[in-house]
């Protein structure tokens, strides 16, 4: 392959890996639990203890899907917004990071209806037969704001 072939085929691999990154949060504030499920790799170190606390574990999607199903069901609209994306390919695997901002709404009377969750991630992909997948993913929450309390 040559230099200019090879350069192109790392922007295609970029791409996707950001396509799978989006396809996820996508799916997750359309609650597409099996599509959730599509876009992670049989087992997922899954941290989420910049949030929560406690430390790292290995995850199955049907684990995670569990309890983000779980969380997330009662809540009338989520919605994740990414950017600032950074991607390095190497091979049949990537490493990404980005930017992430998530809105939970439940409404109630007060009117103080929305939770912003604001912060990054950092992900690891695998390249499979059926394209890239998460196998790993940290949040690294900067700070919430709001609250989905019925006031």
């Amino acid at each position: 392959m040559g230099e200019m072939e090879e350069r192109v085929a790392t922007l295609e691999d970029k791409a996707a890996v950001i396509a799978t990154i989006n396809g996820l949060f996508i799916a997750t504030d359309e609650k597409d639990w099996a599509k959730v499920r599509w876009w992670f790799s049989p087992e997922v170190l899954f941290d989420m203890t910049s949030m929560s606390g406690g430390d790292p574990a290995n995850l199955t999607p049907e684990q995670i899907v569990g309890a983000w199903e779980d969380a997330l069901t009662p809540i009338a609209a989520v919605h994740h917004q990414t950017g600032n994306f950074r991607v390095t390919v190497r091979g049949d695997e990537a490493d990404a990071f980005c930017y992430g901002t998530a809105f939970h709404h439940v409404p109630n009377p007060s009117g103080n209806s929305t939770r912003r969750f604001v912060g990054s991630y950092e992900f690891h992909l695998v390249r499979t037969g059926a394209g890239w997948r998460i196998d790993r993913l940290k949040y690294n929450l900067k700070f919430i704001d709001g609250s989905l309390h019925q006031d």
